[in-house]
């Protein structure tokens, strides 16, 4: 079976690259073009509607946290099935998580629309911005289940040995979002409505071209007749109980960034935090891309059995990983000037905020790329509790602490001080999990 093969050659750092390059670029592309969104926000809108965007990021976390739980967490559980040979009840379990996702879409979507005015009203927000937030959410929403199938289908697509096709899909959501961007908002002057509309049919292409190649029973992964079985809705969820808390409390930690920033300097600030953000997110691209690659071979030779295979593969990866936090690093510190005038101008006090944070938050990359695969290794390796402990430390109770501790210290630069600081002290958490359970998992 051409599968079998991929995960039957021997690990070597070649072979692992080609199979997670198209997952990088992928990741990379889709961070890319969540950029380009701003970009075009920012300089055909305002700042005050790339203010609104972050102000909305929050509420969109939580609605797709649940089903970024079911995509990992379902993954790693349907592989693992794959490597112990049973691939009939692997496919009945994927097509329920999908039909569970489906489900999960209809009622967030719903939940989304009936929240949102109050959640706006309640912040204080200057007509102009409460008004960009409820244009964006209301019109983003209408792509919930779309959203939510591009999110199982990508990382389902990578299991399945379509890497290749998931990079094309995401590649060509992207261009067409950028295209759509500018004739919604340029062309149509449709203004954050058209952007939210762009961002939706872009992400759907995942999805369309999701339904109709799993629906092919020639695939490894493909629809078939679901069996309801809880136990793997219940074991999905609790292996993927990491992402989903990652995605929720990205979202809350966003809302405080965003409550803080109002509170010392303003809308501004929060348009600052929104450029930060695009920074992080582009070169955590490449860490989260590189994980998601790899993922189904720790799970696959985890079912398998495999473990030297296993150990090389984990020992190569450290390294990718550690060479991708220098360049990113590297990167990021020289290119801050070039980067922030994408979205603002010299001239708008929103720059010299956001170039000070850019230098600062940087550091951080030395530390995110081996948090994120540590978390995502777990996942693979079915241990979704510790999994969870690692995420939920990392963004929510270390972030919650630095955010609450380092802005009364420092101001506006404690602010931008907490996110390294607080990914510093996740990476101990993390060589502590790792070193504890090497011997157990034998990697």
């Amino acid at each position: 079976m051409e599968n079998q093969n991929v995960y039957e050659k021997s690990v070597t750092l070649k072979n692992i690259l080609k199979f997670a390059i198209p997952t990088i670029a992928m990741s990379v592309f889709m961070s890319f073009y969540t950029m380009v969104d701003g970009f075009f926000v920012s300089n055909l809108i305002g700042t005050n509607a790339l203010s609104a965007i972050n102000l909305t990021a929050p509420i969109i976390q939580l609605v797709t946290a649940i089903s970024t739980m079911l995509a990992t967490g379902g993954s790693a559980v349907i592989m693992k099935k794959m490597g112990e040979q049973k691939r009939e009840e692997a496919n009945q379990n994927f097509t329920f998580l999908i039909l569970v996702n489906v489900v999960v879409g209809l009622i967030m979507c719903s939940v989304g629309y009936m929240a949102m005015d109050t959640i706006f009203s309640s912040m204080n927000l200057s007509v102009d911005v409460e008004m960009y937030c409820v244009q964006y959410l209301s019109h983003y929403l209408l792509f919930t289940v779309p959203i939510l199938l591009m999110n199982n289908f990508t990382l389902y697509m990578i299991a399945s040995e379509k890497a290749t096709l998931s990079l094309i899909c995401s590649v060509s959501g992207g261009v067409l979002n950028m295209i759509l961007d500018y004739i919604f908002i340029a062309v149509f002057d449709m203004g954050i409505k058209g952007a939210a509309l762009a961002t939706g049919m872009g992400y759907s292409v995942t999805a369309i071209v999701g339904l109709f190649i799993f629906n092919n029973k020639k695939n490894l992964l493909h629809f078939t007749k679901p069996r309801f079985r809880f136990k793997v809705l219940f074991r999905a969820a609790t292996n993927g109980c990491s992402e989903m808390a990652t995605a929720f409390v990205t979202g809350i930690v966003t809302m405080m960034f965003n409550w803080t920033m109002l509170t010392f300097v303003g809308e501004d600030g929060v348009a600052a935090v929104t450029i930060i953000m695009y920074v992080l997110m582009f070169a955590s691209s490449l860490y989260t891309g590189y994980t998601y690659g790899v993922a189904p071979m720790i799970s696959f030779y985890y079912g398998e059995k495999n473990y030297q295979k296993l150990k090389k593969l984990i020992k190569i990866s450290i390294r990718v990983i550690a060479v991708i936090s220098i360049v990113t690093v590297l990167a990021s510190f020289f290119l801050t000037k070039p980067l922030v005038s994408i979205f603002a101008h010299p001239d708008n006090p929103v720059y010299s905020l956001a170039i000070t944070g850019n230098q600062i938050c940087t550091v951080a990359l030395f530390f995110i790329g081996f948090n994120i695969f540590t978390s995502g290794m777990f996942t693979a390796l079915s241990n979704g509790i510790i999994s969870a402990i690692l995420a939920f430390s990392r963004s929510f109770v270390l972030m919650m602490i630095t955010m609450l501790v380092l802005p009364v210290l420092f101001g506006v630069n404690g602010i931008w001080l907490a996110t390294p600081v607080a990914e510093f002290m996740a990476l101990a958490l993390s060589l502590g999990m790792f070193i504890k359970y090497k011997k157990r998992y034998q990697y």
